[in-house]
């Protein structure tokens, strides 16, 4: 029996390019990406808006902040001293880097300003705020393995480490 739509527990191969206030920002390539749908490994703005799509089926999808990557948040920009860097740290602009919080959170940052003895950091992502226009086509659809189905990835295996010979440090 073959699978006809996007639906819960179905490997997508989905080609698609992202566009961002007019410009391309992310495409598959001709390369189709995979994943399982309903286990949310894609945007969920995306992955409601693909459902029940055929193979070979074509749309336009436009996601909203809220169902991307959430709102901008002024907050989440701040200064730290350059001192708190390591000495051979790389002071660049867009540089990506973790930063953790006094309360142990680690979050994802990147350079947004340089001053004499300060660097400006932001923690939103850098797509925050922003509507994103994905142009996507079905190249295929399958069933899930039992694997992929438990582990809630395409491959199936530990979803932290990726191990699929069996896992040791993640249990």
């Amino acid at each position: 029996m073959g699978i006809d739509t996007v639906q819960d527990g179905v490997v997508v191969a989905l080609e698609y390019s992202l566009w961002v206030d007019g410009e391309i920002v992310d495409s598959s390539n001709g390369t189709p990406l995979e994943y399982l749908h309903g286990f949310n490994n894609i945007i969920t703005g995306l992955e409601n808006q693909l459902n029940g799509l055929s193979a070979g089926e074509e749309k336009e999808i436009v996601v909203k902040p809220e169902d991307a990557y959430g709102q901008y948040h002024p907050e989440g920009v701040f200064e730290l001293p350059k001192s708190q860097f390591p000495p051979s740290f790389p002071f660049e602009i867009g540089y990506p880097f973790r930063v953790r919080t006094d309360q142990g959170q680690i979050l994802n940052a990147r350079i947004v300003g340089l001053k004499d003895e300060v660097v400006e950091i932001d923690t939103n992502h850098p797509l925050a705020g922003k509507e994103l226009r994905f142009f996507v086509r079905i190249a295929g659809l399958r069933e899930a393995t039992d694997e992929e189905l438990i582990s809630g990835r395409v491959g199936g295996g530990c979803a932290t480490c990726g191990s699929t010979s069996g896992c040791e440090s993640c249990g």
